[in-house]
């Protein structure tokens, strides 16, 4: 299960905090201005997800920057291409005359156009750009979940990220006579390492595997997608509904009113009923909008909100 709490208050830009259930370390989506990130939320970051670098969705890196010397271990950054000299560009700016050389490493993963992953280190002192081979199965993945991701379009690569729980497989022993033991672990692998005929001891008695695989229930992860500035259009629909049909939460761009689509077509953006008209069409279990044009007072806001869900509640 993930939790997230959206970091930026109204009139600022985007930042959304993730953290896995029965995790010590959260993830920053978006690194707009955002008053409500702490320091302890920055700290306890193991990776930022950035859709791309327009100002309003990574101004505040910096700020994260300050925060995070010091941690000594590795942070990973994913975003579009281009992503990695950007980061690079933003730390030199200031002086590391300082700087220890294990205050932290940044591990970047630049998503390409073509959806390829390319991977380097920056550490201090001098914060060089110094290639990794490594192959990903995902753009990140870690002991509780995978991110998987679509490149949408902005004008320019935008990446929406859907964050994916690992499944759990659990045991119901309400379905037999037995008492739990060292065997339900036994079982367990044996179910996970396709071994159907290893020998399961319970009390005095020995099973095969697979005659006990009724007492299994593999229970599906959660599933949390965050969809940034994206044009309304076919094309992005079919992609946002390629990854993220039948989500349990999204948190999805809404940046104009209904009033204001051609604007919205004209910068690239998408606005209140078209983002839930696609999240409708997903079946997302629990859709919610976020990051409104600045130009908006709250009463706009709110009008955003209401037109949003008139079309997603609308059955």
């Amino acid at each position: 299960m993930f939790t997230a709490e959206i970091k930026s208050k109204i009139g600022e830009d985007i930042s959304i905090l993730i953290k896995p259930e029965n995790y010590s370390y959260n993830f920053i989506c978006e690194c707009g201005d955002a008053s409500d990130l702490t320091v302890k939320d920055c700290q306890n970051t193991e990776a930022i997800f950035i859709s791309h670098t327009h100002i309003d969705h990574f101004i505040n890196f910096d700020t994260i920057l300050r925060h995070q010397i010091g941690i000594q271990r590795r942070v990973v950054i994913c975003g579009p291409e281009g992503i990695t000299n950007q980061v690079q560009s933003k730390i030199r700016a200031y002086q590391w005359n300082l700087i220890e050389e294990n205050a932290i490493v940044y591990e970047v993963r630049e998503i390409q156009i073509d959806s390829s992953i390319i991977c380097a280190e920056i550490k201090p002192p001098f914060w060089n750009i110094e290639s990794i081979d490594k192959e990903l199965d995902f753009v990140y993945q870690n002991e509780k979940c995978t991110v998987e991701f679509v490149l949408l379009d902005h004008k320019t690569p935008s990446v929406a990220y859907l964050f994916k729980e690992h499944d759990t497989l659990k045991i119901d022993l309400g379905k037999a006579q037995f008492k739990g033991g060292a065997w339900v672990n036994e079982l367990k692998m044996a179910y996970v390492n396709e071994q159907p005929q290893n020998q399961i001891a319970i009390a005095d008695n020995f099973y095969t595997a697979q005659d006990l695989y009724f007492l299994l229930e593999m229970k599906k992860g959660h599933r949390l997608g965050v969809i940034m500035d994206h044009a309304a259009n076919t094309e992005n629909h079919d992609l946002i509904y390629s990854l993220f049909k039948e989500c349990d939460t999204v948190y999805i761009e809404s940046f104009y009113k209904a009033e204001d689509k051609e604007q919205a077509q004209q910068n690239y953006h998408s606005y209140s009923s078209e983002s839930a008209r696609i999240m409708k069409k997903c079946q997302v279990k629990n859709a919610i909008p976020v990051h409104f044009s600045r130009r908006y007072k709250e009463e706009d806001i709110q009008i955003v909100i209401q037109e949003f869900f008139q079309v997603f509640e609308n059955q």
